[in-house]
């Protein structure tokens, strides 16, 4: 939680004005003039000091009126404010700054004093008795809470005449006081004391000839005796011996000097022993979260520990009491604040309690979004009223979040809570109109899209805003403005024209479908995503389209495959030649080293003989050599030189794979051209089936050609292995295969077989195949030998020709 506490927010302090002096008087008619040296010096300095303070003021006010969420400065311009005793700009600077912050307890103490201070007439007492309940509301604190009820015995002409309206009245404030600060358990024990002090007093001015009124309230006090034995709290053993000494005054004989249980009711007994043993079970905790010197993270971990402990016993009231306890002390703690609400809605669900929770926790940690959001959820769930609900959205637009994300997460809660609204309109008398909606919408749209352009959030967004045009608007015109409008902001996002083509399905226009992919598919989107589109129009116009429509996308997106393809290529040439280059600087350091090292004579001698072996004028091929060897023919998919699977060096031969017919026609007509200072001589892999495989049409399966580089033109046949290792170009034998326009990749690595399952899988099986020839061998065509020629063989055949 380190984040929490480390906020830019400055945290309020419990008593930034604790040691204030108080409020100076503010009489304006006295102006004694000085009758002395001392008399003026005293006055010199009064004014020096005046001035200093109004400067000081103006400065502050120059502040705030720049910065007006300047924390510091609103606490700063206070104080000065008070030490000068300016009562009415202090009453606004602080009606200015709780508006902005939840003040102190501390504070809230200060101001109703001051204000007690200055009229303690019957006029003045709502005023203050107002500033109570404001304090009590932010905070829970004890001593605020004493305070209030005894500025009520004090002032409340009603409670001091202790009439029936006014008893009526002061009991009703201890009890509200009891379920919070009644079961604190470092303090508690103020607001009992007081609560009995009071009943007490209400004893004593009951005439003693009223036996049943003063029975009755015997009966009440005793009541508030027992009802504190059975709340744990710090003051619970001393308590129970006042019990006992207060019995004994009512006549009843007990040990008061002892603690023991011995002439208390047994149900009395038994709940003062469960608060003792209580007591004990948190004394630990107590002393650990009381600690003053240790720092505040570690104590807000102690009070993590203790609430973990009190949530295991089950009390929702106490586990409440002890978050209040815990947001006191750190109010602008956000996972605090997060933690509290999270388990108000889990337990209270959507009680007046959770509401005022998320008010006061947006209010300490504002700059929090997920607070904003769930307190809206907590509204709609307790079906507030529309203008509360708008209100706060207004609110935390104002607000300052650590993302943009923050801020659509809130429009999108908002916009949730109007559909529902809008959808259970017969439920509840408030009916909105969706135009409230599309404003949402707009109002989100024009704020979030300049910085979330080509983000998902911004997708998510306008999808959620189209279909609730089209499907809740009605409004299939504006739903189609809204893609537009998406469009002209990320129209790079391949998604974008996705959810905007499937819209158009949905709602049954084709047209307008096969429109958007005619704007798109030509487009450069990021990844696969402009291959994806092309294939994606293919399969609409399959599904939907006539036969003119199919025959009109395969003219407009087999050409823009092929450039991508070769774009591909010319990315993944960038790389290979990268890797190649890196390879290279390697061996040629590894060969650095090795030279350095004392060579062997015995090795010297073997490489010696080595090197009068090899011809000087052979150089090996690589990719790289073939693919620039055909780079004026173009469409070349893939490369493939054969090696031998145990020594791993080529086997003199290669494959060239090429998109289609035209390209593969063309590298042919570069047989017997150079290639390294060699001739190479190029072919067809199996030129006996090209006839048949032309007269069934381009969907048969892929031609498949081959090429041998050597000055006695020598090839070799698909599959075949070759026991003679050769690392010469001139012994490189290269392939060329045409691909149609819906398959981009070559199949390798399969077994082939037969004349009709060239470039087929041996698992693939046609449909509608049958195995009712399958006894029957085929007879190969007169002149022609079926059985595979090795690559000797292969070689042979070249050198007749």
């Amino acid at each position: 939680m380190d984040e929490t506490l480390n906020s830019s927010e400055p945290q309020p302090s419990d008593d930034p004005m604790d040691e204030a002096e108080p409020l100076p008087s503010l009489s304006k008619s006295q102006n004694p003039k000085p009758t002395s040296d001392t008399d003026s010096d005293s006055d010199d300095s009064d004014s020096g000091d005046e001035s200093q303070q109004t400067l000081q003021i103006e400065t502050l006010e120059t502040e705030l009126s720049n910065n007006p969420v300047n924390y510091d400065s609103h606490v700063q311009y206070i104080r000065v404010l008070r030490k000068k005793g300016d009562i009415e700009k202090l009453r606004k600077a602080r009606e200015a700054m709780s508006e902005l912050f939840p003040l102190s307890p501390a504070m809230w103490q200060e101001w109703a004093k001051d204000e007690t201070s200055l009229s303690s007439g019957p006029e003045s007492f709502p005023a203050i008795e107002k500033l109570y309940e404001r304090g009590v509301y932010n905070y829970l604190s004890v001593s605020l809470w004493c305070d209030y009820l005894n500025f009520v015995q004090e002032h409340d002409p009603s409670v001091r005449e202790c009439s029936a309206v006014g008893i009526l009245k002061a009991r009703n404030l201890f009890e509200r006081a009891l379920p919070g600060a009644g079961l604190h358990v470092a303090e508690g024990h103020k607001i009992w004391e007081a609560y009995r002090e009071f009943e007490q007093a209400i004893f004593f001015a009951i005439d003693e000839t009223d036996v049943e009124g003063r029975e009755k309230q015997v009966q009440r006090i005793r009541s508030i005796f027992h009802r504190q034995l059975s709340v744990p709290h710090s003051d619970l053993r001393p308590t129970l011996l006042a019990y006992k000494a207060w019995e004994a005054e009512q006549g009843n004989v007990l040990d008061a000097s002892s603690s023991d249980l011995d002439g208390i009711s047994a149900h009395v007994a038994s709940a003062y022993q469960k608060a003792l043993e209580m007591l004990n079970a948190r004394v630990h905790f107590e002393e650990q979260i009381s600690k003053k010197d240790i720092p505040d993270m570690e104590r807000l971990q102690e009070y993590m520990a203790y609430l973990k402990f009190e949530q295991s016993f089950g009390d929702p009231a106490r586990v409440q009491i002890l978050y209040e306890r815990a947001v006191t002390e750190f109010p602008i703690s956000n996972d605090l604040w997060l933690d509290y609400t999270r388990y108000l809605d889990k337990t209270l669900k959507a009680s007046s309690i959770v509401r005022e929770a998320y008010s006061r926790a947006t209010k300490n940690c504002p700059w929090i979004g997920e607070l904003w959001v769930r307190y809206l959820l907590c509204l709609e769930r307790g079906r507030a009223p529309e203008k509360e609900i708008a209100a706060a959205f207004e609110k935390s637009l104002l607000c300052t979040f650590s993302s943009f994300d923050e801020y659509l997460d809130i429009f999108l809660t908002r916009v949730d809570g109007l559909r529902r609204r809008i959808a259970r309109a017969g439920e509840v008398g408030d009916a909105l109109d969706y135009t409230l909606i599309r404003e949402t919408f707009q109002r989100a749209s024009d704020y979030l899209s300049p910085h979330l352009k080509g983000t998902d959030g911004l997708l998510r967004m306008h999808s959620y805003w189209a279909r609730l045009e089209s499907n809740l608007g009605k409004d299939l015109v504006a739903a189609r403005g809204v893609w537009e409008s998406l469009l002209k902001i990320s129209g790079s996002m391949l998604e974008a024209w996705q959810g905007y083509i499937v819209m158009e399905i949905e709602t049954g226009y084709i047209n307008e479908a096969r429109s958007l992919y005619r704007r798109c598919y030509s487009k450069r989107f990021p990844g696969t995503g402009s291959e994806d589109i092309c294939h994606s129009w293919l399969r609409f116009e399959r599904e939907f389209g006539t036969l003119e429509d199919l025959d009109h996308a395969i003219q407009k997106v087999t050409p823009r495959l092929e450039e991508l393809q070769m774009f591909r290529l010319q990315q993944e040439n960038k790389s290979i030649g990268t890797m190649a280059n890196q390879r290279e600087t390697l061996s040629k350091k590894i060969a650095r080293e090795k030279r350095k090292q004392r060579p062997n004579i015995a090795d010297e001698q073997r490489t010696t003989k080595r090197k009068k072996d090899i011809d000087p004028n052979i150089t090996k091929a690589t990719y790289e050599d073939l693919r620039a060897f055909f780079s004026d023919v173009g469409g070349v998919v893939a490369i493939r030189i054969l090696k031998d699977k145990y020594t791993g060096k080529s086997r003199g031969l290669a494959y060239v794979d090429f998109s289609d017919d035209v390209h593969l026609t063309a590298a042919l007509a570069k047989n017997k051209q150079m290639f390294l200072n060699k001739k190479l001589s190029i072919a067809r892999s199996d030129p006996k089936q090209r006839r048949m495989r032309e007269s069934v049409g381009r969907n048969t399966p892929m031609e498949h050609g081959e090429m041998s580089g050597h000055t006695n033109g020598q090839t070799n046949t698909v599959g075949e292995s070759d026991s003679k290792d050769s690392s010469d170009v001139s012994n490189a034998t290269l392939a060329a295969q045409p691909q149609s326009a819906y398959r981009r990749h070559a199949v390798e690595n399969v077994q082939l077989k037969g004349k009709n399952t060239f470039a087929v899988p041996r698992n693939v099986r046609p449909l509608g195949w049958t195995d009712k020839n399958k006894q029957k061998t085929e007879e190969a065509p007169e002149g022609e030998d079926q059985t595979p020629k090795s690559n000797d063989e292969f070689r042979k055949m070249f050198l007749k020709s």
